[in-house]
């Protein structure tokens, strides 16, 4: 029969505040913005003072690791749940500044009324008017100071609101100061659960049901070690990804004086001047890809493990593999921020013809390819010139075949141990051989067209291939898809939806259909209106002949044929009407995986 695998506790509230002070709990969040809205924090002080329960916190145990002179370090203790409301209780009770959501030091200060009238209203957030009216202790942290005098507090209010009652008062300040003797539950998790372990008890135990992933428990394991500059890596983390989506950040940062002393700090300020949001990485994908490339394994639990000294083959804990694995992860995070391995990838995604966000359907796809140029980099079977095109090919190939979307972590193992063995070259040519073969080509990519999703993978790929090929826009000699994606333009119907309503062609599924998709100009988008094809197309005929150009700006009909092919355009569309609407569409889906399928043998 399996033990229990958690010890049930209660704490005091001064005691929990007591182990956070002296670093045997560690609460991964105070690092990091505080999130809870200040009336949060008054509610919970209420809730306290009148003996309301507040949850259980739950703790997971850091494994005590072999030392190299044979002893032994006691684990630390890291929070898992209740970060927000220790987070709280050390802002409100104990005066420590939080950090705002630009990372600026904050404080969060609670007042308190004792003579008030209206139980609901004995706390409130601090503001101008508490500072004011002598009746609210501006500051309930004072209370539980350590030089805290009560009798001499109760005399000095008494002095300031005649009214008061001496006893009454001096029985309020001390269900005050009671607050620090309240019990909260906590549960310890034993060190030998796994991280899917630890998840599903979270879940189970959690009645919001809220998901951690594994990213949160590495980051957690960062913030508790001491010894090999976890925390400064953590930093790292959380200001890069900051930073690669609001580079106005940078200036708020700067004021982080121990990370601006770090050696991080100079390999990131780059990020201050860097607009590009093709790839904005959270924690998770940068935690990911730094993991991988060095570890060559793609399961971010495993890293947790190797963080706590696990070795995978005598399953002990030891102190040299922390130390190791905290060396390789160092390594990790220094490739991933470097400047010009940032900004090659990002210039072989563009090159691939992914020039926009919107057309980016996995980050865990993007987070391969950038682990594999990093590979890359080191791996002397394949020339440098050529990295590049590599990583585009897998990337464009695992995109349309969605290749990280069902289980991203088990088939990213997978190809780590694969890549590993059998050199990346060999097995980029088994895994086009297995998943690119003409089957795929010319059955199996016009049936993943056949969608009503704007975003599938299959259609994003059409999109980047026409932006790779400087593909023009349908009836615009000049006006390319890459510029309607990037500036100005949106996807339309080439069989106008409210055309297809009117002639019976009601289903939402059908008449959104990705092969009734295009990248329109606005103007020839308003000039067709809700015309059918053939009578809009047959006008275009017309221009080409000498007539009146009513739509787009093509006037020749050797630039009409070739506008019509390079958008997938069947050459009888000037006959086509709602009758031959599937026809159409199926035609369309043929020559669409045509085209990919040459972009991507061109790439």
């Amino acid at each position: 029969m399996n033990g229990e695998k958690f010890t049930l506790m209660q704490y005091s509230i001064s005691a929990i505040l007591g182990l956070i002070e002296a670093e045997d709990f560690v609460i991964p969040e105070i690092q990091r913005p505080f999130v809870w809205k200040r009336s949060q924090v008054r509610d919970l002080i209420d809730s306290l003072y009148n003996g309301y329960p507040t949850g259980y916190i739950i703790t997971w145990k850091n494994p005590d690791v072999q030392t190299k002179d044979g002893g032994k370090a006691n684990g630390k203790k890291v929070l898992i749940d209740g970060q927000q409301r220790i987070t709280a209780l050390m802002a409100s009770i104990a005066g420590k500044d939080v950090l705002d959501q630009d990372f600026n030091k904050d404080r969060i200060k609670i007042a308190f009324n004792p003579i008030a009238t209206d139980e609901t209203k004995r706390f409130a957030v601090q503001d101008a008017s508490h500072l004011k009216d002598k009746r609210w202790i501006p500051d309930i942290s004072v209370v539980f100071s350590a030089g805290f005098k009560q009798r001499a507090f109760e005399n000095e209010y008494a002095q300031n609101n005649p009214c008061v009652d001496l006893d009454e008062l001096s029985e309020t300040i001390g269900k005050l100061k009671g607050i620090a003797n309240r019990q909260i539950g906590v549960i310890e998790l034993d060190h030998s659960l796994d991280i899917d372990e630890v998840t599903e008890i979270f879940i189970r135990i959690n009645s919001k049901g809220t998901a951690l992933s594994q990213s949160d428990f590495v980051m957690s394991k960062m913030a508790a070690d001491v010894t090999h500059g976890g925390g400064l890596m953590r930093k790292v983390v959380d200001y890069f990804c900051h930073l690669a989506s609001k580079p106005d950040f940078y200036p708020f940062m700067t004021h982080d004086t121990e990370f601006q002393a770090s050696k991080y700090a100079d390999k990131i300020k780059w990020l201050a001047k860097d607009y590009d949001d093709i790839y904005d990485p959270d924690y998770g994908d940068m935690l990911r890809v730094s993991f991988m490339h060095q570890f060559r394994r793609g399961k971010l639990s495993d890293l947790v493990s190797l963080l706590s000294g696990r070795d995978f083959e005598t399953k002990e804990y030891r102190d040299d593999i922390v130390g190791d694995s905290y060396e390789k992860l160092d390594r990790g995070i220094q490739n991933y921020i470097n400047q010009y391995n940032f900004s090659q990838f990002i210039l072989a995604i563009k090159g691939a013809g992914f020039t926009s966000n919107k057309l980016l359907s996995s980050m865990m796809t993007l987070d391969f390819a950038y682990t594999l140029y990093l590979i890359l980099l080191n791996d002397k079977s394949v020339p440098n010139a050529q990295i590049k095109r590599y990583v585009q090919k897998w990337f464009v190939m695992s995109t349309l075949t969605s290749r990280y979307i069902g289980s991203p972590e088990t088939v990213m193992d997978r190809d780590m141990r694969s890549i590993g063995e059998k050199g990346f070259l060999n097995f980029m040519n088994e895994v086009e051989a297995s998943n690119l073969s003409d089957t795929f080509w010319s059955i199996t990519l016009p049936q993943l067209l056949e969608s009503s999703s704007v975003n599938s993978p299959a259609f994003n790929t059409f999109l980047a291939a026409q932006i790779n090929l400087n593909c023009n826009s349908m009836l615009m000699n000049g006006t390319k898809i890459s510029d309607l994606i990037g500036i100005s333009g949106d996807v339309h119907h080439i069989f106008p939806r409210a055309y297809l309503k009117k002639n019976g062609v009601d289903s939402k599924v059908k008449y959104n259909q990705v092969a009734n998709y295009i990248y329109l100009d606005t103007q020839v988008n308003k000039a067709i209106s809700d015309n059918a094809p053939c009578d809009y197309f047959s006008k275009v005929k017309t221009q080409c002949e000498g007539g009146q150009i009513e739509f787009g700006n093509i006037s020749d009909a050797e630039l009409l044929s070739k506008n019509l092919e390079e958008n997938c355009i069947p050459a009888d569309i000037v006959d086509m009407d709602v009758s031959r609407y599937d026809e159409f569409l199926q035609q369309r889906r043929k020559m669409m995986a045509r085209l990919i399928e040459r972009y991507y043998k061109n790439l």
